[in-house]
């Protein structure tokens, strides 16, 4: 008797360049500048209208954080690609609580004690007032169970934070989360996780990270690598 079996795509892209400069982004809630825009076309493969091209990925729906910087984005594809489109509060960044909207420099050294330990012990990360590590962590991964619920060859475009993708990405990889850092996440990130589901279990791969800087489209644009 064969098994039952199913094979979902997840294209993740963090969002582009939001208003406000280097800042700390949790659930403040900046909308994108000309640039992120621009950004985001260019990692999808989108026209000027912000229309699929044949370098745009055949999704099947889109999956979006409801802050600003990743909804607004969705929300247009999804209207020129006549694509659903679900909110999904899961997918937003981490609450960073009173560290939110900080100066990114003055954050690096009121957090760098938190994140030292964090390097040792996963519990270790608790922002003042926000969401601890285990809680974000938690709520992202419940939100990936529900993407494993897809139907059998959906090609899903999930748009959301760094942070989120700092959960996933070392889950596909099988490496602690709390060791992360080396994994590079611009604005426009654009990376492409295949999922085989056989007898209810999930086995993902990650297929390509970051892909789009290397397509030549956007490599002159200017980077950063705020929080959130």
């Amino acid at each position: 008797m064969e098994s039952d079996s199913k094979k979902i795509t997840v294209d993740l892209i963090r969002h582009g360049e939001p208003e406000g400069g280097h800042i700390v982004r949790g659930r403040v809630n900046p909308v994108l500048t000309a640039l992120g825009w621009e950004q985001m076309r260019l990692a999808t493969g989108l026209n000027e209208d912000y229309s699929p091209s044949s370098a745009t990925p055949r999704f099947s729906r889109i999956v979006t954080s409801p802050l600003s910087r990743c909804k607004d984005f969705a929300q247009r594809l999804g209207a020129r690609a006549e694509l659903e489109v679900s909110v999904n509060e899961s997918w937003q960044e981490i609450d960073y609580g009173d560290w939110d909207g900080m100066p990114a420099e003055e954050w690096r050294r009121i957090a760098a004690d938190q994140f030292r330990a964090f390097r040792e012990d996963i519990t270790a990360l608790a922002p003042p007032n926000g969401e601890t590590f285990l809680d974000f962590r938690d709520r992202v991964m419940s939100a990936w169970d529900t993407i494993l619920q897809s139907e059998d060859a959906e090609h899903i475009l999930l748009v959301t934070h760094g942070g989120v993708l700092r959960v996933i990405l070392p889950m596909v990889l099988g490496m602690p989360m709390n060791r992360s850092f080396p994994l590079y996440i611009p604005f426009a990130c654009f990376s492409r996780v295949s999922i085989e589901i056989r007898d209810g279990k999930a086995h993902p791969a990650l297929i390509f990270h970051n892909g789009a800087e290397y397509s030549g489209s956007w490599m002159d644009l200017p980077k950063e690598s705020s929080p959130g």
